[in-house]
């Protein structure tokens, strides 16, 4: 038998935070004090309230099958929060729950889309997109967003990405990698032109929470004859420090949820019973305190970045990432290795200087790097140093 898995997954490509962690973890059991900036996990923890509810529903026996998209408890609540804090409007027939925002999206274009279709999808994007995409069978329709435009995508683009395959089209505000957000007059002219063609739109809004200085928006919120063909996907990984307990959810038409639904039936089920319990008791306990720690180190961050030769750096408005162009440095080189590209760029850097960050390529923008700041400050002053210091011995 000459091939013996499918092509369907041999054609995934690794998800390249997941292979830098991995790398940073053997170097950290090998003892080496490598400062991780390359995971996007809040270094919170979860609101005591949540984990108590988890414990609770432990404790008196919630530990069985919940309907596969999610208790009503739980959905009754994702249907308040939206109101409440997006001014959707939504049924608990609307929503379902899923093991993380991960596990919604890919049921999501699992879906909708077939074979032949096409999502356009605005670059800087998240890893798992593109492969998500071509898991469903669909094509992956690149649109390149660039410093000049803030990393957004403009309705220009947006509309010359339209062809007749076109099936749906991502959105991610805030986004990852470059924590960019789009504001009202930005998502309302997408909108206008979302509104001339029949397509799905997918909003991944999982860094709402975390925006500093600016509104967050949900684009069918602001165009509201969008309410028929968009999903809206969120979770608790983020805001509420809890990417263990592997809780996200979907808002869509009633269509859309109700084949999400039965995909999910047969395939994992409905998420931990107890992560559901815990999510319900999140809703109540959003520590702002987060954010303000998180602005804090976002503006030191980005002032030491901008002082460091050869690196450019926008002020992102949202998420805990900075997303620095370091194409000029390329072509220098360190102890007879030439950096080329920012794989060899963040390579080099982990294994001379400790300092653990993702390339851009991973998220088709080769000119730049990945850093998180979702670790202390502490850590986010070592990791300035380190970097300084490596750039200072490029030649």
């Amino acid at each position: 038998m000459e091939q013996r898995l499918s092509a369907r997954v041999r054609g995934i490509a690794p998800s390249a935070t997941m292979s830098i962690d991995a790398k940073t973890k053997a170097l950290l059991n090998d003892g080496q004090p490598v400062v991780n900036m390359s995971v996007g996990e809040p270094d919170f923890d979860t609101p005591k309230a949540a984990a108590f509810a988890g414990i609770k529903a432990i404790v008196n026996g919630q530990t069985r099958y919940t309907a596969a998209a999610g208790t009503l408890d739980l959905r009754k609540a994702i249907v308040s929060k939206l109101m409440r804090e997006n001014g959707l409007q939504y049924t608990p027939e609307q929503i379902v729950v899923s093991s993380g925002a991960k596990h919604s999206l890919f049921n999501i274009f699992l879906a909708i889309c077939d074979p032949g279709d096409e999502v356009i999808l605005p670059a800087p994007y998240w890893v798992s997109y593109p492969e998500q995409i071509r898991l469903s069978g669909a094509e992956p329709v690149i649109v390149s967003c660039t410093e000049a435009s803030g990393f957004k995508m403009t309705p220009e683009q947006l509309e010359a990405a339209m062809t007749p395959k076109t099936k749906a089209v991502m959105l991610n505000s805030p986004n990852n990698p470059t924590g960019a957000v789009y504001s009202r007059e930005e998502l309302t002219a997408l909108g206008e032109v979302l509104l001339k063609h029949d397509v799905y739109v997918v909003t991944d809004e999982i860094y709402e929470k975390l925006v500093y200085g600016v509104e967050h928006y949900s684009i069918n919120g602001l165009v509201p004859d969008l309410m028929s063909r968009t999903v809206v996907v969120n979770g608790f990984s983020k805001a509420f420090a809890m990417t263990g307990w592997r809780l996200g959810y979907l808002a869509g038409p009633l269509d859309v949820v109700k084949a999400v639904s039965s995909l999910q039936s047969h395939a994992t089920g409905n998420p931990a019973s107890m992560s559901q319990a815990a999510g319900v008791a999140a809703f109540d306990a959003f520590d702002p305190s987060m954010v303000e720690a998180f602005h804090e180190r976002r503006d030191y961050l980005v002032r030491a970045l901008k002082e460091m030769d050869g690196l450019q750096c926008l002020m992102p408005d949202g998420a805990f990432y900075v997303f620095p162009n370091i194409s000029r440095l390329y072509g220098k080189s360190l102890e007879g290795k030439r950096i080329e590209n920012s794989n060899d760029f963040c390579t080099m850097l982990l294994e001379t200087d400790l300092v653990a960050a993702v390339p851009g390529s991973a998220f088709g923008a080769p000119d730049n790097m990945r850093l998180s700041y979702a670790t202390s400050m502490d850590q986010i002053k070592l990791a300035v140093e380190r970097i300084q210091h490596f750039i200072s011995r490029l030649q």
